[in-house]
C-alpha cells in the first residue's frame, strides 16, 4: 500500500484530504504543529508527526517509512493577516516549503501535490480566469503561494539537470466551504462562512459590502467550491503522479460560474433556519465585481467536478457547525 504525507493533515482542508486519501486505499502520515490544526480532525488510521516544517528532525521522521509522495498543505493561510505579520507569513509559507522540498530530495521522495490559491491572481479585470491569466498577488500571503509555485518549477528544472526523478503540481483552490464530515469543519475566525454563522449565533446580523456592483443582483460573486470535491481532486493528482503521467503545473479548483454574496446569505438563512436581512455595507475598496475560475483543465485530467450546490455546501457547513456545538 503506498504512503502518503500530508502537511496540515490536522487543518480543515488538509484533514479532508487526509480522508480522502484512506478511503482511495493510502496510507497517511499528517505532519501538523497543530497551530491552527486540531488533533480531533486527524482521520482515524492516519499517523500524526507533531511539529513543524521548520524542523529537520521532524521532517526526516515524517518522510520515513517509504513514503512515495507529499500532499503539502501546511502553511500560514490568512491573507488580510498576512499584510501585518509577513515575515511570519514567508517563513512558513516559503521557508517551509523550502525546507519541505530539501528534506525531500534527501528522502529520495520526488513527487507533490502543493496546495495554491486563486490569491496568486490578485483582483483581476476578468469575468473568468484562467490558468494562463497573469498573476499579481495583493498579500504576502499570495506572494508566498506564488513564490511555492516557482519553488516547484526550480525544482523540476534541477531535477531535469541531474537527471533524477522529481513531479510536481500546484492546485489553486478559490473559496472552499461546507464540510463531509460532521467531524471536520473551518474554525478560521477570518474565513466568511464560520464568521457569519459566528454573528448569527451571537445575534448579529451579517453585512454585504455594496450591492450595486455590475452583477445579476448587484452583489460580488465569488466561486465556491466544496471542500470534498478539493480533496477528491488532490487524490486524482496523488494517483497520476504515481502513475508517473503527465499533469499541467498548476490547475484552477474552481465552479466555472460562482455565487452571489447575496445567493450565500441566503443559501445561510435557509441552512440555519435563521431569517435574515443583510445589513447593506460600502463597498470594500478595490473588492472586484466577480471572480470567477474556469476548471476545464482540472476536469479533464483530475475528475474535477462541481458535486455539490451551493445551498449543500453551506448546509453541510452548518451540520459540521452544530455537532461542534452539541
Amino acid at each position: 500500500m503506498t504512503r502518503w504525507l500530508v502537511t496540515g493533515g490536522a487543518g480543515y482542508i488538509g484533514a479532508h484530504v487526509a480522508e480522502a486519501l484512506l478511503a482511495a486505499g493510502r496510507d497517511v502520515v499528517v505532519l501538523d504543529d497543530l497551530s491552527s490544526g486540531h488533533r480531533a480532525f486527524v482521520p482515524h488510521g492516519a499517523e500524526l508527526v507533531e511539529g513543524s516544517l521548520l524542523e529537520r528532525a521532524t521532517l526526516e521522521r515524517a518522510l520515513a517509512g517509504d513514503v512515495v509522495g507529499v500532499v503539502h498543505l501546511a502553511g500560514y493561510k490568512y491573507a488580510g493577516e498576512s499584510v501585518r505579520r509577513p515575515l511570519h507569513t514567508y517563513r512558513q509559507n516559503v521557508t517551509g516549503t523550502v525546507e519541505l522540498l530539501d528534506a525531500m530530495r534527501a528522502a529520495a521522495v520526488h513527487r507533490i501535490v502543493f496546495s495554491s490559491s486563486a490569491g496568486v491572481y490578485g483582483s483581476p479585470d476578468l469575468d473568468r480566469v484562467t490558468e494562463t491569466t497573469p498573476t499579481a498577488p495583493e498579500s504576502p500571503y499570495g506572494e508566498s503561494k506564488l513564490v511555492g509555485e516557482w519553488l516547484l518549477d526550480d525544482e523540476r528544472a534541477a531535477a531535469a539537470l541531474d537527471a533524477r526523478p522529481f513531479a510536481g503540481v500546484a492546485l489553486r483552490y478559490f473559496n472552499v466551504i461546507g464540510s463531509s464530515s460532521d467531524r471536520i469543519r473551518d474554525t478560521s475566525p477570518h474565513n466568511l462562512v464560520p464568521k457569519v454563522l459566528a454573528m448569527l449565533a451571537d445575534g448579529r446580523t451579517p453585512q454585504i459590502n455594496g450591492d450595486d456592483y455590475p452583477t445579476p443582483d448587484g452583489t460580488n460573486v465569488r466561486d465556491y467550491v466544496h471542500v470534498a470535491d478539493v480533496a477528491l481532486a488532490h487524490v486524482a493528482a496523488a494517483a497520476r503522479l504515481e502513475r508517473d503521467e503527465p499533469l499541467e503545473p498548476v490547475y484552477n479548483l474552481g465552479s466555472g460560474h460562482g455565487a452571489s454574496n447575496r445567493e450565500l446569505m441566503r443559501a445561510i438563512a435557509a441552512a440555519t433556519g435563521v431569517a435574515f436581512d443583510p445589513v447593506i455595507a460600502p463597498r470594500r475598496s478595490g473588492d472586484p465585481a466577480a471572480i470567477v475560475a474556469d476548471g476545464t483543465l482540472a476536469a479533464r485530467d483530475l475528475d474535477w467536478r462541481m458535486r455539490h450546490t451551493i445551498d449543500e455546501m453551506v448546509a453541510s457547513a452548518w451540520s459540521a457547525s452544530q455537532a461542534a456545538s452539541a
